[in-house]
């Protein structure tokens, strides 16, 4: 790994972007809670896009190009990936009724649980592939280092493409999320009251602390996270299998630009409904240039490429078969 990827300045970029954008969301623009408008949501979308380019630009300057793709790369998978799971969310606020001034303050606790967790994810996966090599061998004359944790990922990622692509969407839209792992593990330790007490989590009813309804949320959408990022964290080990930080950071900036994504798509949810064949083909594609990396390298700027243009493809083809219909 090139050691110039931790140079201090670069840590020390994230750490302040990150820490002052969560502050100024949680302390200044949404200290009460709101209905976000699709001005507001679009607004603040352009801002996590630009901050995140403006990172890899930081990337460019300490570590050079090949990182620099690595991270475009990282990022946009996981930001397109995404999309799926925020199309989740929006079954889970409508089942639980949530009030759309709720929204973003469980979204926040839920992105604030996200990036503890897809550090524990990366940087063990990091340290599992780094002792999963098999002994070098030679096949057809070249020597090959297969690892046994990258090909495990690639043929599981081959298989969730397909079942996405083929996949209906019904099971999702009947599904019972009080039952999510989530929600019972909030049942378990918690009473929770039969309706929302404002923005509260918790609150008190002849003299008993009680949960609200609002945790319960939090906790469905927590687990959610979790399922998302067993098909997301492995497509993104296709990109940079070695260097946790470009994998950390890429996800992290994706994923903070989640809530206004959010917001903006659960506004214009009817005009990307080709998106998902969009996203298998992205999943399919990182599961074959995983298992096929021992024989044949994909440089990240042509992975950047394929990820870039069948996103931008599905996204057009969705619209513009919305406006047809």
């Amino acid at each position: 790994m090139d050691n110039m990827i931790y140079h201090p300045g670069l840590i020390l970029s994230f750490v302040i972007i990150v820490a002052v954008m969560l502050l100024l969301d949680l302390g200044v623009f949404n200290r009460k809670s709101h209905a976000v408008s699709s001005k507001e949501a679009a607004i603040w979308s352009v801002v996590w896009i630009s901050l995140s380019m403006a990172f890899s630009g930081v990337i460019y300057y300490f570590a050079g190009f090949e990182k620099f793709t690595q991270f475009q790369s990282a990022y946009w998978i996981e930001k397109a990936l995404s999309v799926d799971n925020l199309f989740v969310f929006i079954l889970v606020f409508g089942f639980f009724k949530v009030p759309k001034e709720l929204h973003h303050k469980v979204l926040f606790w839920g992105i604030i649980g996200a990036l503890f967790f897809r550090a524990i994810f990366i940087f063990s996966g990091v340290g599992l592939i780094n002792l999963t090599y098999l002994p070098p061998m030679e096949v057809f004359g070249h020597a090959i280092r297969i690892n046994i944790v990258l090909l495990i990922f690639g043929i599981f990622l081959i298989y969730a493409g397909i079942k996405s692509g083929l996949g209906s969407d019904d099971d999702d839209e009947e599904k019972d999320f009080t039952k999510s792992a989530g929600a019972k593990l909030v049942y378990r330790f918690f009473k929770v009251s039969k309706g929302f007490v404002g923005d509260q989590f918790f609150t008190v009813e002849n003299g008993i602390k009680l949960a609200t309804p609002l945790l319960v949320v939090v906790g469905v959408i927590e687990f959610t996270d979790l399922l998302f990022a067993v098909d997301s964290i492995p497509a993104i080990f296709a990109i940079a299998p070695d260097d946790p930080l470009i994998l950390y950071t890429s996800n992290i900036f994706a994923i903070l630009g989640l809530r206004a994504l959010y917001f903006l798509l659960a506004n214009f949810i009817h005009m990307f409904s080709y998106l998902k064949y969009g996203l298998a083909i992205i999943l399919t594609f990182i599961g074959v240039k995983m298992v096929i990396a021992p024989f044949y390298h994909i440089s990240s700027p042509a992975s950047l490429a394929v990820v870039g243009g069948v996103l931008v493809l599905s996204v057009v083809v969705s619209v513009a078969l919305a406006k047809k219909e």
